[in-house]
């Protein structure tokens, strides 16, 4: 059973817990994580390109020449694709690239990439995310306390305002709460800091 350090937000260490190992404690699976990956910025994908057919540019009514007797090629419309100004042929046009994978997929992934910040021990654990005010400073402080280094997710049980608002400015930092967790932002992000609360919430999701 994983065990991790709990600081509080001066960063000093206050206790330990232990993770459930069926959520903090797998195997990660990399074939799954990846699947659920593609799926992940396949769905983000808008699909508004659009290119426009030899039918939708504007022109070409006319036949531009006589079919014979010119010494010229034969050709219908100035509109054709190999026109310059003409239409594009088997261009892209407006589509949606949404599929879904299984729902277990999904949530093993979620806990192979949380295993794996437990393996490379990028999980920092707090006892509580308290803040007073809004405040861009204090959060910032927060988190050099807790040693919080490079790309950081704070993972939140519910939606918080004040923790929210006091972490959006800070580069390399993102919140998120754990009905929103996805696989992209837990490969993007170095260090994963939640709350004792999120752990409790992420074990009753997904244990």
């Amino acid at each position: 059973m994983p065990k991790v350090d709990v600081y509080d937000i001066e960063g000093k260490k206050v206790k330990s817990i232990d993770l459930k190992e069926e959520v903090f404690g797998i195997e990660p699976n990399e074939a799954v994580v990846h699947s659920v990956l593609i799926n992940y910025q396949a769905n983000q994908r808008q699909g508004t390109q659009s290119t426009k057919t030899r039918s939708e540019v504007s022109g070409g009514g006319r036949k531009p020449w006589r079919q014979k007797g010119t010494g010229r090629a034969r050709q219908g419309s100035i509109r054709a694709p190999h026109w310059v100004g003409g239409g594009v042929a088997l261009g892209p046009k407006p589509r949606s690239y949404n599929y879904t994978v299984n729902k277990k997929e999904r949530r093993l992934a979620i806990k192979s990439m949380l295993s794996s910040k437990v393996l490379e021990k990028e999980l920092i654990v707090v006892d509580k995310l308290d803040l007073k005010e809004i405040k861009t400073k204090e959060m910032a402080r927060i988190l050099n306390n807790i040693k919080a280094e490079g790309k950081t997710v704070i993972l939140l049980p519910e939606k918080n305002d004040t923790v929210q608002k006091s972490a959006r400015n800070i580069e390399g930092v993102k919140t998120l709460q754990v009905g929103t967790i996805n696989v992209y932002d837990l490969l993007k992000y170095k260090n994963l800091v939640v709350t004792e609360e999120t752990v409790k919430k992420l074990e009753e999701v997904y244990a």
